[in-house]
C-alpha cells in the first residue's frame, strides 16, 4: 500500500495535538513497521513516557480517520491473483494493529487473498523473528523458502534474524542505500519488476 506519507502525516499531528517537537519526514518514515508504541518512541524521543500512550491514541484518531484514503501500488492486485493462483502462499506480517490492518484490508478489498497474517499487538515487534517464525508455522512451512519483501530495514532484519530470503522495496519508507546494506536478494524499482522477478525466481 503506498501509505508512507499518510503514516508520516500522522505522526507527526499526534505530536502536533500534544504540543511535543514535530518529527521531521524522515524520522518519521523511518519508524514505519514497528510497533505503535515502539515506533512513537524512536520518532518522537526524549520525552516524558508517560505520553506515549496518548501519542499512540492521537496518532490512532488520525489514521483511522485517513485509511480509508490508501491506496495500492499499481499492479499489486495482479500480483497478488496471480502468486495466489500459482499455489504460493501468502501472508502479512505489519507493524499495524489488527485492527488497523483489517480496515485497510477490508478498504482495498485484499483480504481474502492472504491465507495468514500478523501483527505488531500479537507478538514481538519488527525486526524481532517471532512474526515470521509464527506465520511459517502456521502455515507449515520452511523458513528457508520463506520471502520477506519490504520496503524497510526493519523487514530485512526480521528476515535476516529469522533465516528468511529478504526482498527490497525501493518505493517505499526507506532509503535505497539502507536496504542494500542488509544485502537483500533483490532489490525492486516498481512491482512489475518485482512480479517478473519473483516469476523467475520463485
Amino acid at each position: 500500500m503506498d501509505s508512507t506519507s499518510t503514516i508520516v502525516r500522522c505522526i507527526q499531528a499526534a505530536a502536533r495535538d500534544l504540543g511535543l517537537p514535530i518529527p521531521d519526514k524522515s524520522a518519521a518514515s523511518y519508524v514505519i513497521g514497528l510497533g505503535l508504541q515502539d515506533a512513537m518512541q524512536a520518532a518522537i524521543p526524549d520525552v516524558d513516557p508517560k505520553y506515549y500512550p496518548r501519542i499512540v491514541e492521537r496518532y490512532r484518531h488520525h489514521y483511522l480517520g485517513q485509511d480509508k484514503d490508501l491506496t495500492l501500488f499499481d499492479g499489486v492486485r495482479e500480483m497478488l491473483d496471480d502468486l495466489g493462483q500459482q499455489g504460493y502462499f501468502l501472508a502479512v506480517a505489519t507493524g499495524k494493529s489488527r485492527v488497523g490492518l483489517n480496515r485497510a484490508l477490508n478498504s482495498t478489498k485484499l483480504l481474502s487473498l492472504f491465507d495468514a497474517t500478523r501483527c505488531a499487538d500479537e507478538t514481538f515487534s519488527k525486526p524481532h523473528p517471532a512474526m515470521l517464525q509464527e506465520l511459517t508455522r502456521e502455515l507449515g512451512q520452511e523458513m528457508q523458502r520463506t520471502l520477506m519483501i519490504g520496503d524497510t530495514t526493519h523487514d530485512l532484519q526480521m528476515a535476516i534474524n529469522a533465516g528468511a530470503g529478504g526482498v527490497a522495496v525501493e518505493f517505499g519508507a526507506h532509503p535505497v542505500d539502507q536496504l542494500l546494506a542488509l544485502k537483500p536478494l533483490f532489490s525492486a524499482s516498481s512491482i512489475k519488476v518485482l512480479h517478473q522477478w519473483l516469476n523467475e525466481h520463485a
